[in-house]
């Protein structure tokens, strides 16, 4: 079994991944640092070199080939923007999206640019935000309602959509 968080920057992906991961005696695989591998370069130097299309369009290409196991993975948030990528996702991985209140995003992430975050042009990040989400809920499995958790909270919530998952396989 697998297991693939999907939400906005800075919903908590990689930190709650990372912990569920170890909770679950899974693997951990950070989807930014596998682009950034191939690469060669920061997200920041991809999106300014490539522009958002040929980032996005690289981003859907890595997640449209991953292959793993036993393995929770932690994508960029613009990764719902690739079809193939979800569509392959959703066959490979139980996919959970993190919930997050906007203002709790918005105290987060700070500045969009400097974060990396693949922000289209006259964009705000409330506009990205409800593009986003509407996405992020087509391809959700589950959803996890972060309001009000703290980390040790979002993995036991985590944990427990896991393993209602593993029962039913």
């Amino acid at each position: 079994m697998n297991i693939c968080l999907i939400g906005m920057p800075s919903s908590g992906k990689s930190v709650l991944g990372v912990l569920l991961a170890k909770k679950l005696g899974m693997s951990f695989l950070d989807m930014d640092l596998v682009i950034q591998e191939k690469t060669g370069q920061l997200l920041r130097e991809i999106i300014a070199e490539r522009g958002r299309e040929g980032f996005l369009l690289l981003e859907e290409e890595v997640g449209a080939e991953l292959s793993m196991d036993n393995t929770v993975l932690a994508p960029g948030g613009s990764i719902c923007y690739g079809k193939r990528a979800m569509e392959h996702l959703r066959e490979i991985s139980l996919v959970i999206f993190l919930d997050v209140p906007f203002s709790e995003v918005e105290k987060r992430i700070g500045d969009p640019v400097k974060r990396g975050v693949a922000i289209p042009d006259g964009f705000t990040l409330k506009d990205l935000y409800n593009e986003r989400k509407a996405l992020y809920l087509q391809y959700a499995h589950e959803i996890l309602n972060e309001e009000g958790l703290n980390p040790e909270e979002c993995v036991e919530a985590l944990v427990r959509i896991a393993e209602k998952h593993r029962k039913l396989l």
